[in-house]
């Protein structure tokens, strides 16, 4: 290339002599080079020094839509070896050794053959061949493997970030040179094309990331956002959780992860989603993608929650950022919102409150509502709410059963639907029951436990004192201390007192009467012997 480039600036034509050198360049180019995969290759890269000069010749264009016819057509049909730095293959599918067939066959052909010569192009070449394939209709999904290809190479550190099994880049003895990153990220997020995919869109995220390392311009960052958010439901949690890489108290940039939702619900709703089947709208459950999405979104604030600098507004802002159909049951968001208030102990009631707004307590399970009742982390007036709810529930499940067994109420409603929302509903409160007879049963056992326990401290308190009293009796031997002691023991009700009166009295009457009963019977003796005499 830069002969023929220089018998052109020379004008060595063939005015000044027969067959000169530039016709003879010319020729050479038009039948060997560009019948041959090879030799095109090598006149870019020669061409690259010269490549103002070279383009006015048109040997460029040239070239670049020889390579693009290549690729559309069996890599068979122009000659082997076809690639000048991979594996050189006969049309045969064995592989050749200096030109000889060694008899060894690969394992498949690829489709990706030329993504390694095409990446040893400069930068501006290849987006010229990149935009030469699109105009000539090849395949997106072969155009992003080679960009995808041709980043890895030259962009360290973003197959870190891939995750799972990677085309390895080779190495060679003429390694590219060195090229300015920046320019070469935002020329890339140019050239990408429109394909969905989950490997496409990990690689998305990975090249996001680099630009967010590298600081590339704002226009590049919205572009690479909505691309990333034009395919989220393939998206994984690893792949948004991207680091903050600027001054900032949080640890990851929640404000792009915002800005790629938004640009995923924008993208949603250019899309119409009527249904002749059904031609109400508000009924219309969630579109897959956008339940992926939510689900997704649900993980990330779980997952950046613990986040202690993680303001609540920023919260706010990923969970409203999806519209209110898009989750049908709010536990996901629920679990997010509990893991935040367990790192974040000091927010007052009033915030909480504001932030327990975003969630549909109609749209919590079974066991989120009995976790949500005795979570002492929410506010008492969350937790009312979410009886409140429980309670409205029971009411439609037990209206719905009546009136689905009252057979005065004529045909049965043919909507199944609706009967196996009642069904649910009487589950979910069934269950609810049984959880708050559990919890009143277990009230009860502790307070019978504690019961029990006060009654064997009175016992053991009883058998001290009798063990007190058989000392006493053991060590006291008249009869009249130990009634008295047994007295002691006794309670001094009002009757007893009478009863000891009345005995004192008695006693003391028989004492005194006693000396009086004495003398009559020595008078009575006396009497007796004076009359026998």
């Amino acid at each position: 290339m830069l002969l023929y480039c220089a018998a052109n600036y020379l004008e060595m034509t063939d005015q000044y002599g027969e067959d000169n050198l530039l016709s003879r360049c010319d020729s050479f180019f038009h039948k060997n080079i560009l019948r041959n995969w090879k030799d095109c290759i090598v006149a870019l890269q020669s061409s690259e020094p010269v490549i103002s000069f070279a383009g006015k010749l048109q040997i460029i264009d040239k070239c670049l839509n020889a390579l693009s016819t290549m690729v559309c057509t069996d890599p068979s049909l122009f000659g082997w070896p076809m690639m000048m730095y991979g594996k050189l293959q006969s049309p045969g599918g064995s592989i050749l050794w200096n030109g000889i067939n060694t008899g060894a066959r690969i394992r498949s052909a690829e489709s990706d053959w030329w993504y390694e010569d095409t990446s040893y192009l400069c930068i501006d070449l290849f987006k010229r061949l990149i935009k030469t394939m699109q105009a000539r209709g090849i395949r997106p999904e072969s155009i992003a493997g080679a960009i995808m290809y041709y980043a890895r190479k030259f962009l360290p550190g973003l197959e870190r970030w891939q995750g799972g099994k990677t085309r390895a880049v080779a190495r060679f003895s003429s390694t590219p040179v060195s090229v300015d990153q920046t320019a070469l990220l935002e020329t890339i997020a140019t050239l990408l094309p429109e394909k969905k995919s989950r490997s496409y869109c990990r690689f998305l995220l990975g090249i996001l990331r680099t630009a967010l390392i590298l600081d590339v311009s704002e226009a590049c960052k919205d572009c690479l956002e909505k691309r990333v958010g034009m395919q989220l439901e393939f998206a994984s949690l690893d792949g948004l959780l991207i680091p903050t890489y600027k001054d900032c108290d949080t640890l990851y940039d929640t404000d792009c992860v915002q800005r790629i939702v938004q640009h995923f619900v924008s993208s949603q709703s250019s899309v119409p989603t009527f249904s002749p089947c059904s031609p109400d709208t508000e009924t219309t459950p969630p579109s897959e993608p956008l339940r992926k999405v939510a689900k997704l979104v649900d993980d990330y604030i779980a997952e950046v929650a613990s986040d202690v600098n993680l303001k609540p507004d920023k919260v706010r802002a990923l969970a409203e950022a999806l519209p209110e159909d898009s989750r049908s049951f709010h536990d996901g968001l629920y679990r997010a919102l509990d893991i935040y208030f367990k790192a974040h102990p000091w927010l007052p009631d009033t915030e909480k409150e504001q932030m327990c707004n975003i969630i549909d307590y109609q749209k919590l399970s079974i066991d989120a509502c009995a976790h949500a009742s005795q979570n002492e982390r929410l506010p008492l007036r969350v937790v009312l709410q979410v009886l409140f709810f429980e309670q409205m529930h029971l009411r439609t499940a037990l209206a719905g059963c009546f009136h689905v067994a009252d057979p005065d109420n004529g045909p049965t409603n043919p909507n199944t639907t609706q009967n196996a929302l009642v069904g649910q509903i009487v589950q979910r409160d069934g269950w609810v029951s049984v959880v708050r007879e559990n919890r009143d049963l277990k009230g009860d056992m502790d307070r019978m436990r504690s019961r029990v326990q006060e009654l064997e401290e009175e016992f053991s308190k009883i058998k001290q004192e009798m063990r007190k009293v058989s000392k006493s009796f053991s060590s006291l031997s008249s009869p009249r201390l130990v009634s008295w002691s047994a007295c002691n023991l006794l309670p001094r009700s009002s009757n007893a007192h009478r009863d000891v009166v009345k005995v004192g009295e008695s006693s003391s009457r028989v004492l005194v009467d006693r000396p009086r009963s004495s003398q009559d019977l020595r008078h009575r003796k006396s009497f007796l012997c004076s009359g026998e005499k």
